[in-house]
């Protein structure tokens, strides 16, 4: 969890003022509709013991990532970073040597995704898999990322019913890859300008009996960096290389800052990394929790930088008790620096492929097809978009509490037409607005789309920015 949100009511506190309630939610949480196990990238392995569930808002969008072990595991937790977001980690801690984990639970939605933990809990009594005796309490526990504010357009977490939709829907040896399930809105690189969008990664590997697996959902400050020390994605800044190296960019991190970039005004927080390595072999609660902090500390290979104060980062080691220590000749160490290496796999398996910036050409559409599209479009209580005529061409302004990307609310932006329903606002980043003519604008469309719809008009109060 970031400290944003306490950051914004401590700054509302200060004012003596309410936060700003722009205009009504677009999206009903009661109303949404689970989307589950959604996904065409797979990690599929051999592992009965170990299903995975995913479900998705698609109206956010934000999801939710649950592993369901039977029978109860093992657990020990390494947490990081400045601003880290979980549930039952305090008990985590206590390092029984009993098996204790039903289910871990990955969540977007900040604070409001911690929901997801303890509905997957109450899921575990309502199914009659646990009951009430104080030996037999259903245990989840899970971590959070933040992926509201100002990188999606509205409010919509992923809340007790689709938490129970994708625990109920868990299955073995499938896990989708990338901008799905806990990770569907994630970006990482925010540090450095990269901004791309990252999402959730696993890998496995098998060694005789011995396995080992690897999850992570990537919502990190710092980079995603492949073996070859190049970043794995990145909307580069036009006066750099084609192939970026972390090392670069780290080298000349200070010039940049004093260079007025990244914007001051947007600092990069409200990430963070959470993950969780898993084994089949027994171990010590201590081996356990050694695990869990070598393979934590091996991540700041794979994400740099790593576990900054802006960042929760946690990770979860889990073992299933399957195979006995004399079953397997590795030492404990031997386990630990190759679930590293699977973790760093997974981390690069995180990294979907990044939409193209759209460039700006095709006929401009005529004004009274251009006035279809003039109104104001609301995207949540806090952000909404009023489009005018200006001329020949639509202008945008956002006129709510919050931006809507690089259109702000001090200067009209000028949308450059791409044909008839379709515009674009030139820069380094992708950002396309699509008309329907009826009463939407999707912002971005495709995978991670933001749909605002026309309202008669966005309420004064939020209409600082108005022209």
């Amino acid at each position: 969890m970031s400290a944003v949100a306490a950051d914004s009511a401590q700054a509302a506190a200060r004012s003596g003022a309410e936060p700003a309630r722009a205009v009504a939610p677009t999206a009903d949480q009661a109303a949404l509709v689970p989307v589950i196990n959604a996904g065409e990238r797979l990690l599929r392995f051999d592992w009965p013991a170990l299903r995975i569930g995913t479900g998705e808002y698609e109206e956010g969008p934000t999801g939710v990532t649950v592993f369901r072990f039977e029978p109860r595991s093992n657990v020990a937790v390494d947490v990081r970073g400045g601003s880290p977001g979980t549930v039952n980690t305090d008990y985590i801690r206590q390092g029984y040597d009993f098996p204790v984990l039903d289910a871990l639970v990955f969540a977007g939605g900040s604070a409001y995704g911690l929901e997801a933990t303890t509905a997957v809990a109450s899921a575990l009594k309502d199914d009659g898999l646990r009951g009430g005796a104080w030996d037999n309490i259903g245990f989840a526990a899970g971590a959070i990322i933040y992926d509201l504010g100002d990188r999606r357009l509205n409010e919509v977490y992923p809340d007790k019913r689709l938490a129970q939709a994708a625990y109920r829907a868990t299955r073995p040896g499938v896990f989708p890859l990338g901008a799905q399930g806990a990770g569907r809105f994630a970006i990482n690189g925010r540090l450095f300008g990269c901004n791309v969008y990252s999402g959730q990664g696993g890998a496995f590997r098998r060694i005789g009996d011995l396995k080992i697996a690897a999850f992570v959902v990537v919502n990190a400050v710092g980079i995603v960096t492949n073996r070859e020390g190049r970043v794995a994605a990145c909307y580069r800044d036009p006066s750099w290389p084609n192939e970026v190296r972390t090392a670069d960019l780290l080298a000349r991190f200070q010039l940049l800052r004093r260079g007025g970039w990244p914007d001051p005004a947007a600092e990069p927080r409200g990430n963070t990394t959470i993950s969780v390595v898993v084994t089949n072999r027994k171990l010590t609660p201590a081996q356990l929790q050694r695990l869990a902090a070598q393979v934590h500390s091996s991540m700041s290979r794979a994400i740099q930088p790593f576990a900054t104060e802006f960042d929760g980062d946690a990770l979860f080691a889990v073992s299933t008790n399957e195979l006995a220590t004399a079953a397997t000749p590795l030492e404990a160490l031997d386990l630990n620096v190759l679930a590293s290496e699977v973790m760093w796999d997974a981390v690069l398996a995180s990294v979907p492929e990044q939409p193209a910036v759209p460039a700006a050409e095709g006929a401009a559409p005529g004004a009274d097809e251009l006035r279809r599209y003039v109104g104001d479009y609301a995207f949540s209580p806090f952000v909404c978009l009023r489009i005018a005529l200006d001329g020949s061409h639509l202008s945008a302004i956002a006129v709510g509490t919050r931006p809507v990307y690089a259109i702000g609310p001090s200067a009209v932006t000028e949308l450059k037409a791409r044909g008839t329903n379709d515009f674009v606002v030139p820069g380094r980043y992708p950002l396309s607005l699509h008309f329907d003519g009826v009463g939407t604008v999707l912002v971005n469309p495709g995978h991670w789309q933001q749909r605002g719809e026309r309202r008669a008009n966005c309420p004064r109060e939020a209409a600082q920015g108005a022209h």
